[in-house]
Parts: C-alpha cells; structure tokens; sequence
C-alpha cells in the first residue's frame, strides 16, 4: 500500500516513540520523510530502521528555540523539494504538582508542547500545498480528561488541541486539513520515564477495557489514517486514540 508515494513528509519526535514510529510506518507506504529530534543518536537508530533509507532524512531541533525550527524548516524545504504534511508529535511532560511548579517547568512544558507547534505551522503553512496540505497535531487524552500531577502537561495539550480546531477554521479557503490527535496511555520512553519508572504497576492498572497501553505502532496507524486520501473528510476534529478509556471511566 503506498498512500503517501510522491508526499512530502516532516515529522517531529522522530527519534523515539510515536514518532519513529510513524517515520517507519509512512516511509513503508511510500513517502519522503523529513524528521527531527533533540537526539541525533535517536535519529539515527530510526534511520537503521527504515527499509528504503533514501526516504528518511534528519536533522537535531530545538522545539524551545524559534531560529532551530525556522532553519528545520527551511532544511527539510530544501531536502525534500516541498512539504505536503507536517506531523507535530514531539512532546514532554512534567508532573510536579500544581502548588510547587516553577514558572521553568511551566514554560519547558509549553514551548515543547505548545508554542513549538505552533511555529512550525507558522513556518511550514506557506509551504503546504491547497487543496491536499495536511497538518496532524498529536495532544492528549489529558486536554480533556483530569488526571492529579499533569495540570501543566494537560494545560498545554489542552492549548494544542484548542489551537488545531482554530487553525482547522482558518485555513478552510485553502482546503488544508488540521487534525488533532490525542493519545490515551501509550508506552514510549516519555511515559516509561515519568509514569513508569514512578510507579511500574501503573501500565496493568491503566483504565482502559483492556488495562493496557498502546503502542507506538497503534498511534502511527492513525496518523497516516488522518494524514492520507483516506481521511479526507477529517478536518477540524480530534481523534481520541485510548483504548476506550473514556468508556473505561
């Protein structure tokens, strides 16, 4: 199955989780990927893993530095001719509580999550061919669902998504799709590092109607969904990928 032959993709996060995960799983249905990480070893642990390396560039990124996701851009531009789908997937989390959290870790989490996003769109809109660009935004279950020692990780995914919906709004005279995404518990060294190291019961205790997380795979599958022909009609809406969680509740 080859979706994406002849697409342009730049993907953030690419060198672990949910990211590598989707370089590997568009790369495998035909696209041209552009991706970027903080850990160059990542990157390349993920370019050993694509089948046909001639799709798969990379280069390190700074997701807190306006001028490192100006010159990406610019980078993955020049690489690859255009960019047909950005892929916002990189993020962090922090979960010290709400009465000790540091105006640091506030603006870490949301320049990660948030603000960085959100430049890249600004920087990749005007390359995004109307009519088929597409923009697929990975936020969280917990934007919209409580969770105790996440309020800045959720504010700033709840920020993402609010934004997703927006710029969906306006850029519908370009015919471009905005998607937002939003995982329940998957198990990737982001989680592994805050939730499970906290606490190793918690992936069997995860409520969902399976008590257990996803994986990385489950999430690059619905992203190439919403990024491909196949999800045309998708726009302006978020996609909850949980396990049922919410039923779960």
């Amino acid at each position: 199955m080859n979706r994406f032959e002849n697409t342009n993709v730049l993907i953030t996060g690419a060198a672990s989780g949910i990211g590598r995960a989707t370089a590997v799983r568009l790369t495998a249905e035909g696209a041209r990927v552009f991706g970027l990480g903080r850990d160059a070893a990542g990157l390349a642990e993920t370019a050993r893993l694509i089948a046909d390396p001639d799709r798969f560039t990379s280069c390190t990124a700074d997701l807190t530095s306006e001028s490192s996701l100006i010159a990406a851009v610019e980078a993955a531009r020049t690489t690859m001719g255009s960019i047909d789908v950005l892929a916002n997937i990189a993020g962090t989390t922090d979960r010290t509580a709400a009465d000790a959290v540091t105006v640091e870790q506030l603006t870490s989490v949301f320049m990660v999550n948030t603000i960085g996003p959100m430049l890249l769109c600004r920087e990749v809109l005007p390359h995004l061919p109307d009519g088929s660009g597409v923009i697929v935004n990975v936020c969280s279950t917990a934007a919209t669902q409580a969770h105790p020692g996440m309020s800045g990780y959720a504010g700033s995914k709840a920020a993402l998504l609010s934004y997703s919906l927006s710029l969906a709004a306006e850029l519908g005279t370009r015919r471009i799709r905005v998607v937002a995404i939003s995982p329940g518990g998957v198990r990737t060294p982001m989680m592994d590092g805050t939730i499970g190291t906290l606490d190793p019961t918690w992936y069997s205790r995860l409520a969902t109607l399976w008590h257990q997380p996803g994986a990385p795979e489950d999430l690059a599958a619905t992203i190439a969904f919403a990024a491909s022909a196949d999800g045309a009609y998708l726009n302006g809406a978020e996609m909850r990928v949980d396990g049922g969680a919410r039923s779960a509740m």
